[in-house]
């Protein structure tokens, strides 16, 4: 448009110049509007300044989600329950000739309450950081990468069980029920108890856009159990400086948990009663854990393979799986995390969200009161006293909420 305004002008100039040139005063009016026509034309043709690159790609997806339900003289029985719980997806892009880096923050957190258990639970929890950073290799779709992530959960998380003495307690003193619950449940993780925080060198290969694998054949990790009481259930070591203290009084507890399993204050000689008090005393030591190393370092392999498929632009489905061997325990089966989530746009600003989250670990010791009544008896079978198993773990999510997108596409 501007270029058209100025052409205009300068013919106007020029046809001006024309009718003024029989003038005894023309020859000066025609030579200045013959320079002032140039002028304008040349300023005309001059281009736009570019607009300055962006290298950035950045969005943010959040979630809140709302679960209720309300039973009244229902035959079939259930519990009244109420779910809430949040997603946040962030991802900040960057990309400049030969180099990319790609950053993802996932958070989730939610809560459960329902009438069988008079607290409120926590159903939900995890914090996953990634980051890679990659240069281009002369072969197609194919770079060199540096991949590094961090996987924890914001706070405490706990297995209830049934307190004992619950029907002892009076029905209407709902403070001292909420309290038996409090005391009774077991705790299972927390921050950093545990946390993995890894880094790999390796290649990554992006044959389709909703396709990426990367495997960095040299990768380092380290598992962190801050809370000593956790520390065995993740798999933790020995200290050296605690191994022998450990290895006494198991073995002490070894020699004498018939004596203790089957003691009678009324019957018990002095020195059973003083070895009952002595494995009593052992056992507190064994359940605080801090006879364990807070922290384990890895060396090993992974594999890591992502996919995102955007069937339009209210359906997307991502899935992730991570696949890691550990040189330093070489007979030990790979560690595997699969997770997986289909996002479906209802509305503009309501969504269904199906989430789920598979995780074989083989360092961690599941307790045997969160498995299944079929993995419990199978385990049981293979040893009366076992307390722990290793197994798959699994988790799904299917969820309905608000949700709301924020995003920044590159020029």
């Amino acid at each position: 448009m501007k270029k058209i305004v100025l052409t205009i002008a300068a013919v106007a100039l020029a046809m001006a110049s024309a009718f003024a040139q029989d003038a005894p005063e023309a020859q000066d009016v025609q030579a200045a509007a013959t320079e002032a026509a140039e002028a304008l034309t040349a300023a005309a043709e001059t281009p736009a300044p570019a607009p300055k690159p962006k290298f950035w790609t950045t969005s943010l997806q959040t979630n809140i989600n709302f679960g209720q339900t309300a039973l009244v003289n229902w035959a079939a029985g259930g519990y009244n329950n109420i779910t809430l719980a949040a997603f946040i997806d962030a991802n900040a892009n960057y990309a400049k000739d030969k180099f990319k880096w790609d950053n993802r923050l996932q958070l989730d957190y939610g809560f459960l309450y329902s009438a069988d258990k008079p607290i409120l639970q926590k159903n939900k929890d995890r914090i996953y950081l990634q980051s890679n950073a990659a240069l281009d290799t002369p072969i197609k779709n194919l770079f060199y990468s540096a991949d590094f992530s961090f996987k924890t959960q914001f706070d405490n998380n706990y297995n209830y069980v049934t307190p004992k003495g619950l029907d002892d307690i009076d029905p209407d003193d709902k403070k001292a029920i909420r309290q038996a619950w409090r005391d009774a449940r077991e705790l299972t993780m927390s921050i950093c108890s545990p946390a993995y925080i890894t880094l790999g060198l390796g290649i990554k290969w992006t044959p389709k856009p909703w396709f990426t694998l990367n495997f960095a054949p040299l990768t380092g990790g380290v598992v962190i159990v801050a809370k000593p009481t956790l520390r065995e259930t993740y798999g933790m070591d020995i200290s050296k400086k605690s191994q022998a203290e450990y290895d006494d009084k198991a073995a002490f507890m070894a020699a004498n948990k018939d004596l203790y399993d089957n003691y009678d204050p009324d019957t018990a000689t002095d020195e059973q009663t003083a070895a009952y008090n002595k494995y009593k005393m052992y056992d507190n030591w064994m359940a605080g854990g801090s006879y364990y190393k807070s922290y384990r370092f890895e060396l090993g392999a992974q594999l890591k393979a992502d996919f995102k498929v955007d069937v339009n632009d209210n359906f997307t489905f991502t899935s992730q799986v991570v696949a890691f061997y550990n040189y330093l325990k070489p007979k030990q089966i790979p560690r595997i995390a699969w997770d997986n989530r289909i996002f479906w746009k209802l509305a503009k600003y309501f969504s269904l969200t199906l989430s789920t989250n598979l995780l074989y670990d083989p360092e961690v010791n599941i307790p045997l009161t969160l498995a299944t009544k079929s993995t419990r008896d199978k385990e049981l079978k293979k040893n009366p006293d076992a307390t722990s198993f290793k197994g798959v773990q699994f988790k799904e999510f299917l969820e309905l909420g608000f949700t709301y997108t924020i995003t920044s596409k590159k020029d």
